[in-house]
């Protein structure tokens, strides 16, 4: 073996973790695409590398390129790997038996919901068997300031991520109980985030109430959110005692994903 084999070994692994760096980047950062300068500045490498390794990663369709925007975003390629990914790890099967227990324990709807971007989805739901009941719609995309599930996840988030979010989007009302103040949003993130929980009475549907809870994966990344939710009027005198039960399904299916206190 020649003394520039070793050398030449090391080089193609130092590419091929960077351009791990890159396709990784774009699965935590939240936003839906990004540009070369924001990559290499948040992983301290030229822009001059940023492009080999999009240029790389584009021919393998793990990342695409907007032709009118010159802006990146995760090419199919990638989507199926994470498809397989879910497939193998899927979270509403993990969250199923939890969800039933929170539902039969509160006698109130049960919920997960999923973050996408600068949205959040609900994706499942065990709805009790009382002739007033909420039933919530799966798929639809919500803002991240609003509800419970909604303010839960954007609390968890990384600084960087809620001051981005925050900059982002106008808080446009959907009751007067919203809160479209950003300095009280903030103050309303922080208070959840110590207690692990949010609440809203009435904040994006009039006459509903919920509580959520975060799920977070081994590196207290947050994942998604479970909640329960009910009519405002049976729902909100019973809050507090819906807390711990809450509380102790998110920490099982956050347990599934190895996150530890």
């Amino acid at each position: 073996m020649s003394d520039t084999e070793p050398e030449n070994q090391s080089r193609s692994i130092a590419a091929v973790e960077r351009a791990m760096d890159v396709l990784l980047l774009f699965g935590r950062s939240g936003r839906a695409d990004l540009g070369v300068t924001e990559i290499a500045t948040e992983l301290g490498i030229t822009k001059a590398a940023v492009h080999r390794i999009l240029t790389a990663l584009r021919n393998r369709d793990l990342i695409a390129l907007d032709p009118s925007t010159r802006r990146y975003a995760l090419g199919h390629a990638a989507i199926g790997l994470g498809r397989a990914y879910l497939a193998r790890t899927d979270l509403r099967v993990m969250a199923a038996p939890e969800l039933r227990r929170l539902a039969g324990a509160t006698r109130e709807t049960a919920t997960l919901s999923i973050r996408r971007g600068d949205t959040r989805m609900y994706v499942d739901q065990v709805v009790p068997d009382q002739e007033l009941r909420m039933e919530v719609a799966a798929g639809v995309p919500y803002p991240l300031y609003a509800g419970s599930s909604s303010k839960v996840i954007l609390a968890f988030l990384r600084k960087e991520e809620i001051d981005g979010y925050l900059s982002r989007h106008e808080l446009t009302p959907f009751t007067d109980a919203t809160i479209t103040s950003v300095r009280k949003l903030r103050t309303e993130l922080n208070a959840i985030k110590k207690r692990g929980y949010a609440v809203s009475l009435g904040e994006r549907q009039i006459g509903a109430a919920s509580v959520a809870a975060p799920v977070l994966d081994h590196d207290g990344g947050v994942v998604a959110a479970i909640s329960v939710c009910g009519p405002l009027s049976r729902f909100e005198p019973r809050l507090a005692e819906f807390v711990p039960t809450l509380l102790k399904a998110a920490g099982a299916i956050s347990a599934q994903l190895g996150y530890t206190d």
